[in-house]
């Protein structure tokens, strides 16, 4: 008899690599032990009817891991492998990503474990005012923010927001952050991860000496962070050889047209039967001849096992937790660059962010204002990290964990622990 056994947590993985921080700046058990416990774990149901009459129930999760530096703030996903364990861990990293660069928020993360491409607009809209209102007594501009993350829109987001001013007999805007522009959205939201992942890609090419023009990017996943972040590499010049989302892998070694790419998928809603480039599987695409690979897909796509065969120079993770601590072992060992999914990917937060300023102040940014905002936290950050790297001869990866930790550590000294 075999017994399946899963592989290390997604959680797991994220507290491999705060140890290894942690080890560097001398952290005592203490605030260790804290560090490493989420403040909050909601689990909930949500019952809900089918336009069918048909009555089904799903799973609602909230973690909320840490209020030292302010609000919780994180994005909520609707996909049936949603789990508790995963739900802690993107809550975990949310708590660095803010701190990494500087915002004035802690850390969280929701999900819901249904297929939003099995519901109708009606179902959708049921399943997420259930959802908000079971969570109306914790969440607020004050207490914990939402946002969009996988499968979950800025329409999703209206709906929560909706929701919740109902329930508290005013409306609210600042309780999420990812709205449409209409109802308290920020201009360059959609945009943000994507254009941050590009920022800090194009500083760290400049520092290795690859120049756009003779540089080669690869984007694994091309949903709304590997989509707009291809466009900005080519439009800063770079050639995108290669793309992916469900349906498979498309690789073109002479690039790949991504104005074209962006309107097949806006068409059939997916890359099946795209032509713009060979169809390979996603492993292999993971394997290509490129100079800047960007995972912005799932968690866990590098592994000990494939490692080994990437053959970039740089990674870019554009993804939550995509390299396990193997597979960062092993980058690191064969030289090759990665900037982590905390500073990487942090661009979406660090504009939700300002979507959550204006809304609380009543004024709204031109996105050239946004934009060349998003610049400045992203590149200031970074650069802090370089500097980390070069003072304790370490991977940007753990440069990232090592600020973020340091900075939720001495507001927790500040505000001491209530007991």
């Amino acid at each position: 008899m075999t017994t399946a056994v899963r592989e290390v947590s997604v959680f797991g993985d994220g507290i491999a690599y705060f140890n290894e921080a942690a080890d560097l700046l001398e952290l005592d058990a203490g605030m260790r032990a804290i560090l490493t416990h989420p403040s909050r774990q909601i689990i909930f149901s949500i019952p809900f009817q089918r336009d069918s009459g048909e009555f089904e129930v799903y799973t609602g999760y909230r973690v909320q891991y840490s209020f030292a530096r302010g609000a919780a703030k994180g994005g909520i996903r609707y996909h049936p492998g949603v789990t508790l364990d995963e739900v802690t861990a993107l809550a975990f990293w949310m708590t660095w990503k803010c701190a990494v660069v500087d915002l004035p928020f802690g850390g969280a993360k929701g999900g819901v474990t249904c297929d939003p491409s099995t519901l109708s607009m009606n179902e959708l809209e049921r399943i997420t005012r259930r959802y908000a209102a079971e969570l109306v007594e914790v969440v607020g501009p004050d207490k914990d923010v939402p946002a969009p993350d996988v499968n979950t829109t800025p329409q999703i987001m209206a709906w929560f927001m909706d929701t919740y001013s109902m329930h508290v007999r005013q409306n609210v805007p600042g309780v999420v952050t990812g709205k449409p522009l209409e109802i308290g959205g920020s201009r360059g939201r959609v945009e943000a991860t994507g254009r941050g992942v590009t920022i800090v890609a194009m500083d760290q090419m400049a520092a290795m000496g690859l120049k756009p023009e003779n540089s080669s990017v690869v984007i694994q996943g091309f949903g709304n962070v590997g989509m707009y972040a291809a466009k900005l590499f080519a439009e800063r010049g770079c050639k995108v050889t290669g793309i992916s989302d469900v349906t498979g892998a498309y690789y073109n070694a002479a690039g790949i047209h991504v104005g074209d790419a962006m309107d097949y998928v806006k068409k059939n809603h997916n890359l099946e039967g795209f032509t713009g480039g060979d169809k390979i599987s996603n492993a292999q695409l993971l394997e290509a001849e490129c100079d800047v690979l960007v995972p912005a897909a799932l968690e866990k796509v590098f592994t000990g096992e494939n490692a080994s065969k990437v053959k970039a120079k740089l990674i870019v993770e554009g993804a939550n937790g995509p390299t396990t601590p193997e597979a960062a072992k092993i980058f690191d060992q064969r030289g090759i660059i990665v900037i982590p999914d905390i500073m990487a990917n942090a661009g979406g937060v660090t504009v939700s962010y300002f979507e959550w300023v204006q809304d609380r102040m009543g004024y709204f940014w031109k996105e050239a204002e946004v934009n060349e905002k998003l610049e400045d936290v992203m590149l200031d950050n970074l650069h802090e990290l370089q500097k980390i790297v070069v003072e304790k001869k370490c991977t940007l990866r753990t440069a990232a964990y090592m600020l973020a930790i340091d900075r939720v550590v001495k507001a927790l000294r500040l505000r001491g622990v209530y007991a």
